[in-house]
């Protein structure tokens, strides 16, 4: 199995791995860290699609996709920190003031798990990030140190999967997620 990584700008695709079952259903789409908090709980439903379908178009679009073949099979998240929740977040700490990127989801379709899929994401996110000059990368995983984390919190990634990656441990924070705390974890690129 090769996999590809590219850029999010087909909607599609995008909606292929983030969206619901049914067009009514109210999911996450990826945006509760990338739009503001009260934008954010006024979309509601359908709507969440159509911001993404707006962010697919805008350049840079709002993530990557893991493709096997023609086939969409994972998302990554990835966009300049200072257009995130993650500007403003109390609880995940500014290193500096560097432009950094943040990587905050990472999400493989059930069906194409276990593969290794996430740590191609990841690359792909850095190479993304990469590509649009960013001086570093920066996650927010759990800190599971190799328990099982809840496959509906496993969205932020682990600290083994950031630190495979090259990601070194920057800051500790006062966020938890699934009873595990969370850690920022960075990787320069210049």
């Amino acid at each position: 199995m090769a996999i590809e990584v590219r850029p999010a700008a087909v909607f599609a695709d995008v909606a292929a791995v983030l969206g619901p079952k049914r067009p009514d259903a109210n999911v996450c789409w990826c945006l509760s860290y990338r739009v503001p908090g009260r934008e954010n709980q006024a979309l509601q439903r359908q709507a969440r699609g159509d911001r993404v379908r707006e962010l697919c178009t805008e350049n840079p679009p709002p993530g990557v996709l893991a493709y096997d073949g023609d086939e969409p099979v994972g998302w990554a998240a990835v966009h300049r920190r200072a257009d995130t929740s993650f500007a403003r977040n109390r609880r995940i700490p500014h290193v500096d003031d560097l432009d950094v990127w943040s990587v905050w989801c990472i999400r493989v379709r059930p069906g194409h798990r276990g593969e290794g899929i996430s740590h191609s994401l990841l690359a792909g996110a850095v190479e993304f990030a990469r590509s649009h000059r960013a001086p570093a990368v920066e996650g927010y995983p759990v800190d599971n140190r190799g328990r099982k984390v809840d496959l509906t919190m496993a969205y932020v990634g682990t600290r083994r999967l950031f630190e495979q990656a090259g990601f070194t441990p920057a800051a500790a924070t006062d966020s938890v997620l699934n009873g595990f705390p969370r850690v920022l974890m960075r990787l320069a690129l210049t």
